[in-house]
């Protein structure tokens, strides 16, 4: 079970970061402005946050079986309708829409029920590795998607990840199961046998209520914005814009892809670390300083953009690459220490806060590049929004983490 939800992570985490590829060849083929290709990806975002709180519940209403394989059909139409597209505004609908709402049924939600359902023991074992399968998708595909552009063109990259969707569905439909009583088994390292429950009601309007509980409390917002400005200056930047930047600078687009599968290398690495050290200290100082190192990186970023891989690029590469994730621990543990049983809903939300910020990014970071003529500015405004959240991440205040779900927001702080 835990192999095909890794086949079907790893699929979505391909199609994320395909939209980089694109912008160029686009840009030549069709004459299209940057920022028209990027409001794509940046729709794709949006739509991927938003979706997943809902797909969860939809998962517990229908079964996790269902859901997936519709959104690796949607994934696959999406590819496939991108290939003979002949407008701007087709791109968003096909690879911003479809694609977007079918990746964001394929996030850590899907992982951690399937793994609260499959497994009593290893479970965070299984809940790591299914995390980084995301980024696996990147290292798997990204190098040889970006050297089948060089040579072949953006359409075969496209319809091949179209076919490999269409594969893991079938692989889903075939062998993934909802619950391990449908199997006849018990779950992995338990001593009883647990009956599958009935399909949950009301999880869609739960989702919602803790939403507005949330809202009304200050460390929700702290959160929500802190994770925003996380998302503009990480895949909502790099996923989009990182080829045509590093083609500014004349980079080979092989060279850069395999540059951006290494920060998904550390950025695997770094989440380990990070949730070693949120257990130990204070998850807002942890925060503080991966928005601080980040900062950093960014702002040396235009002064060792070449167009070869050269050590200061590496070094770059690997310090960015191991606070790209080592965010999320602390963030998490923030949520489950604030608002107690609802921490993982609110975190949900949270995490839409990040893709809301990283659609604007892969947007606004294309704009700017069109009007300004280069990305500087753009690193720039990005290292100063690391840094603003490095100064917010200490004002999350740490109490009234015992409220009940369904409690009223009076469990809740009223004020970061």
């Amino acid at each position: 079970m835990a192999a095909v939800a890794g086949a079907a992570i790893v699929t979505a985490g391909a199609f994320t970061t395909v939209p980089g590829l694109l912008v160029t060849p686009l840009h030549q083929e069709y004459g299209w402005e940057r920022g028209q290709i990027a409001l794509a990806a940046s729709v794709n975002m949006v739509l991927f946050g938003l979706t997943a709180p809902f797909a969860a519940a939809l998962m517990d209403r229908i079964g996790a079986r269902r859901v997936v394989m519709g959104a690796l059909l949607l994934v696959a139409s999406g590819a496939l309708l991108t290939g003979v597209m002949t407008r701007p505004w087709q791109l968003v609908a096909y690879w911003g829409v479809l694609i977007g709402l079918g990746s964001g049924c394929l996030t850590m939600t899907f992982a951690a029920g399937l793994t609260a359902r499959w497994f009593d023991r290893r479970r965070s074992l299984v809940t790591g590795a299914l995390s980084s399968a995301s980024h696996l998708g990147q290292l798997l595909f990204l190098p040889l998607l970006a050297r089948s552009v060089d040579h072949h063109g953006w359409r075969p990259p496209v319809v091949t990840l179209a076919l490999v969707a269409l594969a893991v569905a079938a692989l889903v439909f075939l062998l993934l199961r909802d619950h391990p009583a449908e199997a006849g088994v018990k779950p992995y390292g338990a001593t009883e046998f647990v009956p599958k429950p009935p399909p949950a009601a009301g999880a869609a309007v739960r989702t919602l209520k803790v939403l507005l509980r949330a809202a009304r409390t200050g460390p929700f917002w702290l959160l929500a914005g802190v994770f925003a400005l996380c998302g503009a200056s990480t895949n909502g930047i790099m996923w989009s814009n990182w080829a045509p930047a590093a083609h500014d600078h004349g980079m080979r687009a092989t060279a850069a892809a395999s540059l951006l599968s290494l920060i998904g290398i550390f950025s695997a690495l770094g989440a380990l670390p990070a949730g070693w050290l949120t257990d130990r200290f204070d998850p807002r100082r942890v925060l503080t300083v991966c928005f601080a190192v980040r900062a950093l990186t960014l702002l040396a970023l235009p002064l060792v953009f070449t167009s070869t891989i050269t050590v200061p690029m590496l070094l770059f590469v690997t310090v960015y690459g191991l606070v790209d994730v080592a965010t999320v621990p602390p963030v998490i543990e923030l949520a489950r220490r604030v608002y107690g049983e609802d921490g993982p809903v609110v975190f949900g939300w949270t995490n839409a806060a990040h893709q809301l910020g990283a659609g604007a990014s892969a947007f606004l970071g294309a704009t700017a590049r069109d009007a300004f003529g280069s990305y500087d500015v753009v690193w720039a405004a990005l290292a100063a929004g690391c840094l603003v959240a490095a100064l917010l991440a200490p004002a999350v205040r740490m109490r009234g983490h015992t409220c009940r779900p369904g409690a009223s927001g009076r469990g809740y702080p009223s004020q970061s």
